[in-house]
């Protein structure tokens, strides 16, 4: 059993090609658009819908935003620590623990120091509020603060929206820059307005800002690489010069990105009914995924299993942080031939009706022993 893939799956374990996107490829071809280089920014209809979807309909004056196609979220978090390393120098990123392994290695590369905040609570399985709050109260004026937007990988806990307004509150009286990863709008609860709760917040409150975004989970379209890099700015001039910038780092990493998966995203969100059908399937994805939770909890508890599970259901996204040991996943993978990361992590989406008893089993025989 693969439970280490972060990727979807349906309820029979196949990766999954959404309708919405099956009949953007069908019009695309009927179209018969050409096969052109993008410009470095990449497809501007494509970035305006993502940032639509992103900050709301309602977004107010989008010329105060730069924006920029990236090649996926990876692509648009190193395109992002490449602008801090040129245009904030000695800025310090301060990223949550644990966080996306991959962040460290962004920042790592791009030549940015990175520094560690207290995130999850293992006592607990939740948020370390009150850690949060001390380690970035230590951070100094200017320095970047990496958030998830929702759905935290690998933990799969999210502040409340109350704890996201002391957050934001903090970052006011600190002058701290946040930098929120939005991989999984959409994916994580099925409501794509719920789950861009914070970055919306952040805005609404006067931040100045960046964001990355990703389709590859909410869209299925992990291998076309479509992400967006945004930076909310004081006015339409600042925009300008930042915009133009980021087209300049753009230009010698990758020169211009990818065409077809921009054209799907951009087809789908602008087109009333693909968009109603894709949030119909996003809702799907999600809701199997929560469906999951729920399953693999009663299974545990139905185990005889004594320990709490509740932090199963509480969580949110594609992750459960299950709280299991290195030495308990070893022993997973040893005797009952179930593959997770050593930190515990579960990848929901591997998980389907047929194999949450035998997961919950695994589980159960490897924490009571």
């Amino acid at each position: 059993m693969l439970l280490g893939t972060g990727a979807y799956r349906d309820d029979n374990g196949k990766p999954v090609v959404l309708e919405c996107v099956r009949q953007a490829e069908k019009r695309l071809i009927e179209d018969a658009k050409n096969m052109e280089y993008l410009p470095t920014q990449g497809d501007n209809q494509y970035i305006s819908r993502s940032l639509e979807l992103a900050y709301g309909k309602e977004i107010g004056d989008a010329k105060t935003i730069a924006g920029i196609q990236t090649l996926s979220g990876t692509g648009a978090c190193r395109l992002f620590a490449e602008f801090i390393a040129r245009f904030k120098k000695g800025a310090v990123c301060y990223v949550p623990d644990p966080t996306w392994s991959n962040h460290l290695n962004i920042f790592r590369d791009a030549g940015v120091e990175t520094k560690t905040y207290r995130y999850y609570k293992a006592e607990t399985r939740g948020l370390d509020f009150d850690g949060l709050k001390e380690d970035l109260g230590k951070a100094k004026e200017g320095d970047v603060v990496l958030l998830h937007a929702c759905a935290h990988n690998p933990t799969g806990v999210d502040p409340s929206e109350e704890q996201w307004l002391e957050i934001s509150k903090l970052f006011k009286e600190k002058n701290l820059f946040p930098f929120l990863d939005s991989a999984y709008q959409g994916f994580a609860s099925g409501d794509c307005d719920k789950d861009a709760f914070a970055l919306r917040m952040f805005k609404r409150d006067g931040h100045a800002m960046a964001l990355a975004q990703s389709f590859a989970k909410n869209m299925g379209l992990y291998g076309h690489r479509v992400g967006t890099l945004s930076m909310v700015c004081a006015s339409k001039e600042e925009a300008a010069v930042v915009e133009s910038q980021l087209k300049v780092i753009a230009r010698a990493m990758y020169s211009s990105p990818p065409l077809q998966g921009a054209n799907l995203v951009s087809t789908i969100l602008g087109d009333e009914k693909l968009n109603a059908l894709w949030l119909t399937e996003v809702k799907m994805m999600a809701d199997r995924i929560i469906d999951m939770r729920a399953k693999l909890r009663e299974a545990l508890e139905k185990s005889g299993s004594t320990m709490g599970w509740k932090h199963v259901t509480d969580q949110i996204g594609m992750f459960c942080y299950s709280g299991l040991t290195p030495e308990q996943v070893d022993r997973l993978k040893d005797e009952h031939h179930i593959y997770m990361t050593r930190n515990g992590r579960i990848s929901m989406a591997g998980v389907t009706s047929k194999t949450v008893e035998r997961l919950a089993q695994a589980m159960h025989a490897v924490t009571s022993s």
